[in-house]
């Protein structure tokens, strides 16, 4: 009898130490409450199903109307109905990028979230869905054409950014799309009106949502040697009519004219989400993962937003919206602040190089590491034609060479086992929340004290 006694003291204090180390153990904020977020329209449908839920929604959006957020939470109505719909779907809902409802699905998006900010905020919470793929999901997608096989030396004699064209040329969706955008956005409205700009920007929206990324990232982002390279690709866009203009407007301006669209507004929560430099992993980029950085990058074009090269220069990378922050007053350090977002942005710049380049942080490299060469600035040379007669045979089109390891301050892994440039960071992320728990840092999980065990052991003698 003692010793079954003994053996079901030791099995329940067994589990009881097991659970105090598990993960399901964490407490706090980070998974009381957690829902996994469904589309916006379909929570929507959900609360329209539901009178409580229906009814706080449609009295918040008259609060809404025509107030700022303090003068909401003031009436009480407002403020129980705000409280009510923060327990509904609709709080954690999300919206995927492209999708058939997407100006709808974030039109319920920011009609809950925008009475939830105090003021307007530098960075807002991206409404999209979290990315999981990376860019090596998209060299696998584009090998057949990728010549990433070919002799390194002829690759870097190559033209990649005319090699994209080609490429592109060779997609019959892919080159639809693109001979409509350049038509439209060079088509000259009157001697004092150099396009029609709002149509250029639809039809280069249309050309990023429907486009194979595998095509559309080649033409953004392909690595130049020189600068009629680097020119095709500022190009790209044709700036002429959807980026540059009379004037530089300021910055702040621009992005308060951004805000007042839900698409515009969307896209550019998405891009500080994706691509805001973060020094906490190895390539500067939230989770390290260039590719939901370039894919919000992508995603501003066609939009007051649009961002593009700003000058032709073959590897000194910067990229900006076409704006300054010139007549700023007292808010000049706010502007520089997010202007810099842009034209120093380390995620951005290593996404985009190492696209270019053919490198992934798990990919392993085919050639050896070689040091990267900061060229001097170049000044922009007249524009090159930018039209569809490229000859439909291919060249070589990515590099397969590292990123700029130097450049990202990162030491090379020089095992003769593995050759790799970076290596994955081991981290959980709960989803829907921004919080990272990593490994060795915090109690992430409880360990069994030396307490607890020295007690153990004392009931158990007590028992025999």
């Amino acid at each position: 009898m003692i010793l079954a006694n003994a053996f079901c003291l030791f099995f329940f204090l067994d589990e009881t130490l097991r659970s105090l180390a598990s993960p399901s153990s964490l407490q706090g904020p980070e998974l009381h409450g957690w829902r996994p977020p469904v589309d916006c329209v379909r929570a929507n449908e959900l609360c329209a199903a539901e009178s409580n839920c229906s009814s706080r929604y449609r009295t918040l959006r008259q609060c809404l109307a025509g107030r700022d957020r303090n003068t909401m939470l003031a009436n009480r109505e407002c403020q129980a109905a705000l409280e009510v719909l923060q327990e509904s779907p609709l709080y954690d809902c999300r919206c995927k990028r492209g999708m058939k409802k997407e100006l709808q699905c974030l039109q319920i998006y920011w009609s809950i979230h925008l009475g939830l900010t105090e003021g307007e905020e530098f960075y807002e919470a991206s409404p999209y869905e979290p990315v999981t793929s990376r860019l090596s999901d998209i060299f696998r997608l584009a090998s057949i054409f990728s010549g990433t096989g070919a002799d390194p030396a002829v690759s870097a004699k190559s033209n990649h950014c005319l090699d994209a064209a080609k490429a592109c040329n060779l997609n019959d969706n892919c080159k639809k799309l693109r001979s409509s955008y350049i038509s439209i956005c060079n088509r000259e409205i009157s001697p004092t009106e150099r396009c029609n700009r709002r149509k250029c920007h639809k039809a280069l929206r249309q050309f990023f949502d429907r486009v194979p990324s595998e095509y559309t990232y080649r033409m953004l982002f392909c690595s130049c040697q020189d600068q009629a390279c680097a020119e095709r690709r500022r190009q790209t866009i044709l700036p002429s009519c959807s980026y540059e203009d009379k004037e530089k407007p300021n910055c702040l301006d621009l992005r308060s004219l951004c805000r007042t669209d839900h698409l515009c507004r969307s896209r550019l929560a998405d891009f500080h989400t994706n691509c805001r430099a973060s020094y906490r992993t190895l390539t500067s980029c939230p989770a390290d993962n260039y590719q939901a950085c370039l894919g919000s990058y992508a995603g501003m074009i066609g939009f007051d937003m649009t961002p593009n090269y700003v000058d032709s220069s073959p590897t000194g990378i910067v990229v900006s919206p076409w704006c300054s922050c010139r007549g700023s007053g007292n808010m000049e350090e706010e502007c520089e602040k997010f202007l810099r977002d842009f034209t120093e942005n380390p995620c951005l710049r290593n996404a985009i190089q190492a696209f270019g380049n053919g490198t992934d942080v798990n990919v392993s490299p085919k050639s050896p590491l070689l040091p990267a060469t900061q060229a001097p600035r170049v000044e922009k040379t007249p524009s090159l034609p930018d039209d569809l007669s490229d000859s439909t045979s291919l060249g070589t089109s990515v590099i397969t060479t590292c990123t700029s390891v130097q450049e990202q301050g990162l030491k090379a892994n020089n095992s003769k086992e593995l050759s790799m440039c970076f290596t994955e960071l081991t981290t959980n992320i709960i989803p829907g929340s921004n919080k990272v728990i990593r490994p060795n840092s915090g109690p992430c999980r409880a360990r069994p004290s030396a307490a607890l065990t020295a007690l153990l052991l004392l009931l158990l003698k007590w028992a025999l």
